[in-house]
């Protein structure tokens, strides 16, 4: 599994966090999520314990986004460790990132402090916050850096 961003801490305990993320394709946008009016991210979370990883993605884009989507294909994972401030903890956060298809938009972001955008690819790439991220949007859509 490959690591991307900071190295390690030894002296930090992490907490082992699993999470699922989509490429959501949208006609020939893709769909984010900005968070707080500071971070903007593809959207998904956390798998919770016993917790299916497509459903956890179906719920998580929707609490986020609002958007109905449809999952399509794993295109891989990576994992990083990151501090939590909503947490107040450190985390191996892995991260599985899917593709999918966004059907349509049901309501508005359900959870508190969250946006939807629907922007270009080659956009996304400088707005995303997660240098992984940013690595499948640009591995998949072919850009260049």
């Amino acid at each position: 599994m490959i690591r991307i961003g900071e190295p390690v801490k030894k002296n930090v305990k992490y907490y082992y966090r699993p999470g699922i993320y989509g490429i959501i394709k949208v006609n020939d946008n893709i769909l984010l999520t900005e968070q707080n009016e500071k971070e903007i991210q593809l959207p998904g979370g956390g798998i919770d314990k016993g917790e299916h990883y497509i459903t956890a993605l179906v719920r998580e884009v929707y609490e986020e986004t609002g958007w109905k989507i449809q999952p399509i294909n794993r295109l891989g994972f990576f994992h990083r460790f990151v501090y939590m401030p909503e947490y107040s903890k450190w985390a191996q956060k892995v991260c599985h990132i899917y593709l999918c298809k966004g059907l349509y938009n049901l309501t508005s972001p359900l959870e508190k402090g969250h946006k939807a955008i629907l922007t270009k690819p080659r956009d996304a790439v400088l707005f995303l916050e997660s240098p992984g991220d940013r690595i499948f949007v640009k591995n998949y859509f072919g850009l260049k850096s």
